[in-house]
């Protein structure tokens, strides 16, 4: 019996304990799991690329047929849009954009209540219709002289005018205009340009102002038969900006009015000759009645309580200057100048690529009941024509058009970009 009892107490021959039996059964299990699982995730990826595959397909085809039938595109506020774009535009300052005048008439609508302060100078002759003001001259007297009151006490129309643009264009303390030409002077004759076609301001550098000498007799009041231009002496004036920096005061930009050209500058620019003063901001031009009478003979009419009607001497001084041709280009002598502005811009640019907008909602585009093509070479070639874009809000609401200067082509081979420049 203790014979038995021993054998079966010890491990059988070739085996393995009950333990180790128990580990290795617990690896076999765990391996086959692992297998089991690694194949379940590799099926649900498949399936799940499968799946996205299926959804970019069904995107682009959603966006092909987006392309074809759309009507309109949003911007891309980054790329497709660039604001607060500042430049300066210049253009010709007289009646339709040129910058030459060479024909000047006075204004018959003016009483002669008004025409006793100013005379409007006008770029054809009035009665013909499109003739339209151009500037306006006036003289102007410190202490009244040159013009008649009329028994109003102080109130002569030169002094009004003095009055006037000394408090438009100088500093509060000055009394009188100074010019480098002659210093305080207590006449003066003003250049005033027509406020609808002066924009924003007088182009500095780009103003030559044509006088020509005067007769040698004139008669005191200027609006008389015997006030006339005379030989063939012409000065040009122009302001000194290629010289010199504007000074600044509360009108702006001053420059000095010298002798000179636009195409040949100031002339003796180590000595100019002054004339008076420009203000480009206010589109003005004051001209220094005492170097008018020294260079230009015009005798002004400088007598207390003398009808003299000066400005109209500076009207036949300009108009008389277009009968003599200037030696510099051949040309007759005209009043140049140009206006200025800046003009704030914002581009939108429109891509269109190659899938996009060769369709057309215009009715004449297809045909019959079931939406035909009425050109049958579209059939599979589509083509349209891009004449007009037009900007919209969040709202849908049509809010600028922008139209092209020729019809573009467009096509599945043909792509395009229009630049939409839209000004404030």
């Amino acid at each position: 019996m203790k014979t038995i009892k021993y054998l079966k107490q010890r491990a059988k021959q070739g085996g393995l304990p009950p333990r180790a039996q128990g580990q290795i059964a617990n690896a076999i299990s765990g391996n086959d799991g692992q297998v089991a699982q690694t194949g379940i995730q590799q099926t649900i990826n498949q399936l799940a690329e499968a799946r996205a595959r299926e959804i970019i397909a069904e995107q682009q085809q959603a966006q092909i047929l987006a392309r074809n039938g759309r009507t309109f595109t949003k911007f891309d506020a980054v790329n497709d849009i660039i604001d607060n774009q500042t430049e300066t535009v210049t253009a010709g300052l007289w009646s339709g954009n040129v910058a030459s005048l060479t024909t000047e008439f006075t204004s018959s609508v003016q009483t002669t209540t008004q025409r006793r302060y100013y005379v409007d100078v006008l770029d054809g002759d009035p009665a013909v219709t499109g003739s339209a003001i151009q500037y306006s001259l006036a003289f102007g007297h410190a202490l009244g002289s040159g013009s008649d009151s009329q028994g109003q006490l102080n109130d002569s129309p030169s002094k009004a005018v003095y009055s006037q643009y000394k408090q438009l264009l100088l500093n509060p303390t000055d009394t009188r205009f100074t010019t480098a030409g002659s210093g305080s002077t207590d006449y003066i004759y003003v250049i005033n340009f027509k406020r609808n076609r002066l924009k924003e301001r007088l182009d500095a550098g780009n103003f030559e102002l044509p006088l020509r000498y005067m007769s040698a007799s004139l008669d005191t009041n200027a609006t008389g038969s015997n006030v006339a231009v005379s030989s063939s002496v012409v000065y040009s004036l122009i302001d000194d900006s290629s010289l010199a920096d504007a000074s600044v005061g509360d009108s702006g930009r001053v420059y000095n009015i010298v002798s000179g050209s636009i195409n040949s500058g100031v002339y003796n620019s180590s000595a100019p000759v002054y004339w008076g003063l420009a203000y480009p901001d206010y589109g003005v031009l004051v001209l220094d009645g005492k170097m008018l009478d020294q260079q230009l003979n015009f005798q002004t009419n400088t007598g207390s309580s003398s009808e003299g009607n000066n400005h109209f001497r500076l009207f036949h001084s300009i108009s008389g200057s277009s009968d003599i041709t200037n030696a510099e280009t051949g040309d007759p002598y005209g009043f140049l100048a140009r206006n200025s502005e800046k003009v704030t811009s914002t581009h939108y640019f429109v891509r269109i690529k190659n899938a996009e907008y060769n369709f057309s909602n215009n009715p004449s585009y297809t045909t019959g009941s079931v939406g035909d093509l009425a050109q049958s070479t579209f059939v599979g070639d589509p083509k349209t024509y891009i004449t007009t874009v037009g900007l919209y809000n969040d709202s849908q609401e049509l809010l600028a058009v922008a139209k092209l200067s020729k019809p573009l082509l467009k096509s599945f081979q043909r792509e395009a970009l229009i630049r939409v420049k839209l000004d404030f």
